[in-house]
Order: C-alpha cells, then sequence, then structure tokens
C-alpha cells in the first residue's frame, strides 16, 4: 500500500515542472557525491586496510555511513559521522536544557542551534581525523608524515563539511531532508560492492542458492516488520473543551496525542555499538607492531571480542541491555511529559477519565514506559539482527539485513514519501485556490 502510493505520487510529482527540478537536483546532488566517494588521499596501502576491516566491528559500523569511502580512504572518509553524533549531542542538550528548549520556539534560536551544530561538527570531525591517522599509521595502512599527515586531516574535515553543505543544498533547493537524504545516498552505495560480492560467492559454490532465498526472505520479513513499527503509534484520545475568545466561541471537539512506537529511532543503536566497540577502537589506536603483535595485546583483544555484539550471547545480552538503557534514557529527555500535561492544561483540554496537571503527566508516564519496552524490544531485535543473519546463512558480505541501515533506509524513505505527497497536497490546494 505504501509503495503504491510512493510509485503514484512520484509520477505525479514528475509531471510539475517545479517538483521535477527538485527531484533531478537531489540526483544531481547524489552524483556530486559518488565522485568524491573515488577520490583517494595518498599513502594508502590497500592491502593492509582489508585486512584491518576484517578484524574492527567498528570501523565496519563507520563505513556504513560514508558509501565505502572509509573502506576506500577517500577524502569522504568520515562522511557524515561527525554531523550525526554533533546534532545528537546537541538534540539531548536543547531539550534537557529549558533555556536551550526556549530558545528552540523561535527562528533565531534554531539559527543558534544550527551554528553550534556545526561548531560542534567540525572539532568531531578534526578529533575523529586525528584518530583515524593515528590508527592507520600504527597499522602500517597509511605512509605520510609531516606535511602530508597535515593534509590528509585537513581533506578528511573539509569533506565532511563538504557532504554536511550538500546535504543543506538539498534541503533547500531539492525536496526532503538533505541530510537524512545523504546517509540514505552514503548506505545505498555501499550496497553495489555487498551484492557483487555475494554474487562472486555464489558463483564460485561458496553460497547456495537456498541460502540467498532465505537471506531473502528474512530481508523482506524484517522490511515489513520495521515498517510496521515505524509507522506504529498509541493514539490517546483528547478533549477540548469549549473557549470564549473575544466574540467567537470555539467549539470543543477530540483530537489525539500521537505517542510512536520506534520514539527513539536509531539512537539507541549508534549509542549502544559506540559505548561496546570504545575499548576495542582504543586498543587498535595505541602503537605496537599489528605483525607481531605483544602477547598483552592478544589477550586484551581476545578478552574483548567476547564482549562485542557478534562475540557470542555475553555480548549480545550487554548490547541489548545497553539498547534498553539507552531508549528509556532518550525518550525520557525528548518527551517531557510534565511539559505535554502544563500545555494541554493551558489549551483547556484533558484526557478523558484523567485529572489536569500532575495526574495527566503521571498518566503519560505509565503510558510511555509501557510502550518503550515493545519500542526497544523491537530495536533490540532489529540491531541484533545483524548479527544473527550471517550466522543463520551463511552469508557475510550482505550486511544490510538488520541493524541501523535498514532502520535508517525505511525511515528516511517513509519521510521522503510523506514530504512528496504534501507538496502534491499543496499545489493541488493551490491550484483550487486559484
Amino acid at each position: 500500500m505504501l509503495s503504491t502510493n510512493f510509485v503514484s505520487a512520484l509520477q505525479s510529482a514528475w509531471k510539475l515542472p517545479d517538483l521535477r527540478a527538485r527531484i533531478l537536483f537531489v540526483f544531481a546532488m547524489f552524483a556530486v557525491y559518488a565522485i568524491g566517494l573515488h577520490i583517494p588521499v595518498p599513502g594508502v596501502d590497500r592491502h593492509q586496510l582489508e585486512r584491518i576491516f576484517q578484524n574492527q566491528d567498528l570501523l565496519q559500523f563507520l563505513n556504513m555511513f560514508t558509501g565505502g569511502a572509509l573502506r576506500r580512504l577517500t577524502i569522504l572518509a568520515l562522511g557524515l559521522n561527525p554531523y550525526i553524533t554533533a546534532s545528537i549531542i546537541m538534540q539531548i542538550f536543547s531539550y534537557a536544557d529549558p533555556r536551550m528548549r526556549e530558545e528552540m520556539r523561535e527562528e533565531a534560536g534554531r539559527r543558534k542551534m544550527q551554528q553550534r551544530t556545526r561548531l560542534l561538527t567540525i572539532v568531531i570531525a578534526l578529533v575523529q581525523a586525528i584518530g583515524f591517522l593515528s590508527t592507520f599509521r600504527s597499522a602500517g595502512v597509511l605512509n605520510v608524515s609531516g606535511v602530508q599527515a597535515f593534509q590528509v586531516i585537513v581533506a578528511w574535515v573539509a569533506g565532511a563539511m563538504f557532504l554536511l553543505w550538500l546535504g543543506e543544498q538539498i534541503t533547500e533547493k531539492g525536496l526532503g531532508n538533505g541530510v537524512s537524504l545523504m546517509i540514505f545516498a552514503s548506505i545505498v552505495a555501499s550496497m553495489p560492492f555487498q551484492v557483487q560480492q555475494t554474487y562472486r560467492l555464489v558463483r564460485e559454490g561458496t553460497v547456495t542458492g537456498f541460502q540467498v532465498l532465505l537471506l531473502l526472505a528474512i530481508f523482506l520479513a524484517t522490511v515489513w516488520g520495521v515498517i510496521y513499527v515505524t509507522m506504529s503509534q498509541r493514539r490517546i484520545p483528547i478533549q477540548h473543551m469549549r473557549r470564549i475568545i473575544g466574540r467567537r466561541q470555539t467549539v470543543g471537539g477530540t483530537s489525539y496525542l500521537p505517542i510512536p512506537v520506534n520514539a527513539a529511532g536509531v539512537i539507541p543503536i549508534i549509542f549502544a555499538i559506540s559505548l561496546q566497540l570504545l575499548p576495542a577502537t582504543i586498543l587498535q589506536m595505541i602503537p605496537y607492531d599489528r605483525a607481531n603483535p605483544p602477547t598483552w595485546a592478544i589477550y586484551v583483544d581476545s578478552f574483548l571480542r567476547i564482549f562485542t555484539p557478534g562475540g557470542g550471547w555475553i555480548g549480545s545480552l550487554i548490547y541489548a541491555g545497553l539498547i534498553f538503557i539507552f531508549t528509556y534514557f532518550y525518550v525520557a529527555v525528548v518527551f517531557n511529559t510534565d511539559e505535554i500535561a502544563e500545555n494541554l492544561k493551558r489549551q483547556g483540554a484533558f484526557i478523558q477519565g484523567v485529572r489536569p496537571g500532575k495526574p495527566t503527566a503521571d498518566y503519560l508516564n505509565d503510558v510511555l514506559s509501557r510502550i518503550t519496552v515493545a519500542g526497544a524490544l523491537f530495536l533490540a531485535l532489529i540491531a541484533l539482527l545483524q548479527y544473527w543473519v550471517p550466522s543463520l546463512t551463511h552469508i557475510q558480505t550482505l550486511t544490510i539485513v538488520g541493524g541501523t541501515s535498514l532502520l535508517i533506509l525505511v525511515g528516511v524513505a517513509i519521510d521522503f514519501a510523506r514530504q512528496l505527497q504534501a507538496q502534491l497536497a499543496m499545489r493541488q490546494y493551490e491550484d483550487f485556490l486559484k
């Protein structure tokens, strides 16, 4: 149903010159992004680069948001990862700080928040660039030093800010949220390589047709589940009282307060995987001979692998637990039930059977706690599928089934479809007024 509506909306939008120009602009920016994915930095040892990626889960996770640029070590190797981290940090601060939350209600405050996010993005990009340089140099992947090393850092930071600029251009001159679409494009850009690797295994006989069919069935079922949960929400009926404003009398009625099942989105998964893989990442940044590692490094690495999501049931339980913790934390920060209850009271609205004020806040807290359990279970299941499916199908080359990538793809596609339909409805309304 959703895909049918999207296709019909896309066909209708293509017939309108202004919307067609916006859609073409989006694809033009994608083409620029694709070119940047293949401009390498100097001094890269490709053999060593492939080896380090085989043993680094965090690098593979970050590579997903770069369209494969990190795996190739191009100028866009940082991708939009610095901006994603900066925006999450600023979003949490804006909800936690009442003063910043008040500023966000005005246009000037939102612009100020965007400037802060950009500045924080530069700082995070610089830190990540230095960290990557140290990691890859100690692993023998990057053979640069002095001025050349400084140039690599500048190129990576500039590449991250260039991608952010591309996203802002799409938002302004294209269609939809530009940054979200750039993240969408980065995930899609890594898919051809994965499909090619899987096809090569099928031709060599390493992977059977049954395994591919099983993987495809799991993928379709997971997509259906993600769409279903993403669009599911608990609608709380709100009763509005009749109010007299001047000489006008507003008619009371019933509306709904929607609470999404997956209110936290992919943020808990990003936080959980980043925190869980942080010790292994720090170990990789410590300089030592990778060809002949010392005994302590071998023991520490073996110990840390037990606690990674793909290292066994202990790592999976820790991963699921962290997702639950971050889901409840993020939902508690985003949904301020006291503020929602106060706003309903000011508007002369109330939940049927619940008194205004604190009882309303307590009721919303109870509903939110119960629905967050379902959302956290869903996120934990999707996140762990990324590690369970390869073990079940014995196909290690196609990692899009489950995990953050699939959530982002489906979420951005749904949001883009909604915005496209909204643009069509607005133009139909304007034509009606004419």
